[in-house]
């Protein structure tokens, strides 16, 4: 191993909807996190890979701080929390449209103060504010903490993230590569299936259903054509909390259902780089997100 080869653990931590998974996802530059524009996308810690030159990056994605309403809630809050303590270094992002520091961040100040983790602070959203609001934030955050960066971005126009990755590494120990270089993500295809569907239902469903649903895929088997072309079938089930729900999933003839396959069987073959065949069930399993047997693949277990 080189000496100077640095690697460590990052936690991405925020508030729901501050653009955490988006800038996962840019900067390992492939779809490892779901992103829509609703809180509470991220369900468990997600680990994703960037492998430089000289370090090797892992990330964790975790659940965006909120007030839990049900057991799931109270697990990706845990999850968040406990990834705090996990960490080498700490990813804090906030939105630069923020004109103080509210509740949320508040309390995940305090956990970083905790912690007393080296922490960079990522001002998110730039693009919608003046830089004098900018400056103003920066202030308020630098009499908080000391933060080994502050680094304002966005990602909608892709602007400053390299310099998130190029802080990390000063801020890493000297340690070995954890994965294979060709890796960048420890979740199984079958995971990565059920983000991508799921995702695909966040982006599309009225904001009363996305988050009591629930997706399981269970068949995911590569085989060959007649004409020797291979072809991956993935089967997955849709479950909601509610009977009115699976109407509205399914969609009129079936309309919505079909555009959620649609769109993520062309996000699965693009992943997998080979032909998909989808089908989609929906189910209804009311108060599942308090059903502990089906909490547990939530629960973190690192």
């Amino acid at each position: 191993m080189d000496k100077n080869f640095k690697s460590g653990f990052v936690s991405i931590i925020g508030r729901t909807n501050v653009g955490k998974s988006s800038i996962l996802n840019s900067l390992v530059k492939e779809k490892v996190a779901a992103i829509a524009n609703k809180p509470q996308t991220t369900r468990t810690k997600i680990k994703a890979i960037v492998n430089r030159e000289n370090s090797q990056i892992i990330f964790m994605d975790t659940p965006g701080i909120h007030k839990p309403k049900s057991k799931l809630g109270n697990i990706m809050v845990e999850n968040a929390f406990e990834s705090i303590g996990d960490a080498d270094v700490l990813l804090f992002v906030i939105e630069a449209t923020s004109k103080d520091i509210g509740k949320g961040d508040r309390i995940l100040l305090d956990k970083i103060k905790e912690a007393k983790r080296n922490t960079i602070l990522i001002i998110n959203k730039i693009d919608l504010v003046k830089k004098e609001d900018i400056a103003k934030l920066i202030n308020i955050y630098k009499d908080e903490y000391d933060f080994s960066a502050i680094i304002p971005v966005s990602v909608e126009k892709q602007y400053n993230l390299e310099a998130i990755l190029d802080e990390i590494e000063k801020n890493l120990k000297e340690g070995p590569a954890y994965y294979n270089i060709d890796e960048y993500t420890d979740q199984t295809l079958r995971q990565l299936a059920e983000e991508t569907i799921r995702e695909k239902a966040l982006r599309l469903l009225q904001d009363e259903v996305p988050h009591g649903i629930l997706v399981e895929a269970q068949k995911m088997k590569r085989r060959k054509t007649i004409e020797k072309e291979s072809i991956y079938d993935i089967e997955a089930t849709i479950y909601c909390a509610k009977e009115s729900h699976k109407g509205i999933i399914i969609g009129k003839n079936g309309a919505m259902l079909k555009k959620i396959g649609t769109y993520a069987r062309q996000d699965l073959e693009k992943m997998l780089d080979v032909k998909v065949n989808l089908k989609l069930w929906v189910k209804v399993k009311e108060d599942w997100m308090n059903n502990d047997n089906l909490l547990k693949k939530f629960k973190s277990n690192d």
